[in-house]
């Protein structure tokens, strides 16, 4: 009877213990974790179960030589690890696919890969266990000047943007493993493969994208107006018009808990990596047009009426500012008119003074065109009269300081159409002396293009760390 009574309370004991989260880490050499010293305790899946610790279960699938296609040179579906991993009933999937695909001996076979990923996501949410599929765009490969290995430019060009559509078609999530090692070209063993620190920045991005905490959101349903959605690097996107203007909502797969957003200023869409970052981590991108108004009181109206829209949607009441050359007039002008209701700002080459561009009345040759516009939606009725005009940014910049955000700007100091000297080295001075806080990231040697960083991790995390809400 004793032990009939120990043998019950051991079953009960052990039927009481949380199940562990089997995640399944499907892929190719990158993966498995070729090149590296001390694979077994070193590849990504490997380092991921040390960070997620006892109450997951992380397997490595990853077969090297690996393609996606069917038609490929090493199909995975063909591969004893693809068909383990469907044996392991796993909660999770994540995949990483598509370099070997860029193979000279596989390339000729892409016109297939949007089918033959689907099929292989299609083969996984069929399982008992239904796992969230996760999909991983392949990092970047630095072996530039090979024509029959791996295609640095074909896993740009193709690869990236055909994950994004299986991504948007599948309503897959999607981490953008591409641009997170952009510019770590030291973190890979062979121009390929990451080292052991490039497997545990994989891990540590997959960690922290698994404990973001979410809430049921759909803002496209809050809205209450006729609506179409495209395709935005993976994500679903409301494109329409609001007061006749357009306007654009990415919407992330899961909405972080407090429902941040960002809110674009101009320029939608262009180096749109920190767009992207920010969407995987549940935050809203919207974007509202107030082209060809400089910042001008009106487009501050305009964008008066869409906040209280979107507070109607239910986005939380600050929202992070992003504005790119001359979406710094807007940004920092609304900012100015609506203190409380930003959480922080990011600009980027950003005009802050209309003297300096369009003006062209310093060091930039401005755009005599734009600034004809400029003064007429100012309803300036001369040019002495917008010279002497307090109405940029940098005119402001006490109470800029006074409002008490944080501020990130990222600027190429050979910038010669919005010169740093102009816009962005005084305006930062001023908000010092005045008690404000902000970031200068320099881009030396950089002119005003490209934007933003190849690698958007510091503007994700400066966002990150200052929401506050």
């Amino acid at each position: 009877m004793k032990k009939l009574f120990v043998f019950v309370a051991a079953v009960l004991l052990i039927s009481c213990q949380p199940q562990k989260i089997r995640i399944a880490c499907v892929g190719d050499s990158i993966t498995y974790g070729a090149r590296i010293k001390n694979r077994e305790q070193d590849n990504y899946p490997a380092q991921l179960q040390k960070m997620l610790g006892k109450n997951y279960e992380v397997q490595n699938f990853g077969h090297s030589g690996a393609t996606l296609l069917s038609r490929g040179a090493n199909p995975y579906v063909r591969t004893k690890e693809y068909k383990a991993s469907m044996n392991f009933s796993p909660d999770i999937v994540f995949i990483m696919l598509g370099t070997n695909d860029t193979q000279k001996k596989s390339r000729s076979h892409l016109a297939d890969f949007e089918k033959d990923y689907s099929r292989l996501i299609k083969s996984y949410r069929q399982l008992s266990s239904h796992p969230r599929v996760v999909l991983l765009k392949p990092v970047p490969a630095f072996n530039f000047g090979d024509t029959v290995w791996i295609s640095p430019a074909l896993i740009a060009g193709k690869i990236q943007p055909l994950t994004e559509k299986v991504a948007y078609d599948n309503r897959c999530e999607l981490i953008d493993l591409y641009h997170w090692f952009l510019d770590k070209e030291n973190l890979f063993a062979d121009k390929v493969h990451p080292t052991a620190a490039g497997a545990r920045r994989i891990a540590e991005r997959l960690k922290e994208f698994l404990e973001t905490d979410t809430v049921s959101f759909n803002a496209e349903k809050a809205l209450t107006i006729n609506t179409k959605t495209k395709n935005f690097h993976g994500f679903e996107m409301i494109d329409s018009l609001y007061d006749s203007i357009p306007f654009h909502i990415v919407m992330p797969r899961h909405t972080a808990i407090n429902k941040p957003w960002i809110w674009r200023a101009r320029f939608f869409g262009h180096q749109p990596q920190f767009d992207i970052a920010m969407l995987e981590r549940g935050y809203h991108i919207v974007y509202y047009d107030v082209a060809g108004l400089f910042g001008a009181p009106i487009a501050v109206k305009r964008w008066n009426r869409f906040y209280r829209w979107m507070q109607q949607a239910g986005l939380n009441r600050k929202a992070a500012l992003e504005g790119m050359s001359r979406g710094g007039l807007i940004i920092y002008n609304w900012a100015v008119s609506n203190p409380g209701k930003v959480a922080c700002i990011y600009a980027d080459a950003p005009v802050l003074d209309i003297k300096s561009w369009p003006g062209g009345k310093g060091k930039s040759a401005g755009s005599p065109p734009d600034w004809e516009k400029c003064m007429k939606v100012y309803g300036f009725h001369s040019e002495e009269e917008a010279l002497k005009a307090r109405v940029s940014p940098l005119d402001h910049t006490r109470e800029i300081a006074d409002a008490g955000f944080p501020m990130l700007h990222i600027v190429g100091d050979a910038d010669h159409v919005v010169p740093v000297d102009e816009n962005t080295n005084p305006f930062a001075k001023q908000i010092e002396q005045n008690g404000g806080v902000i970031t200068v990231i320099h881009k030396n040697g950089v002119d005003h293009h490209p934007h933003s960083l190849p690698d958007p991790e510091p503007i994700v995390r400066f966002v990150m760390k200052n929401y506050g809400e």
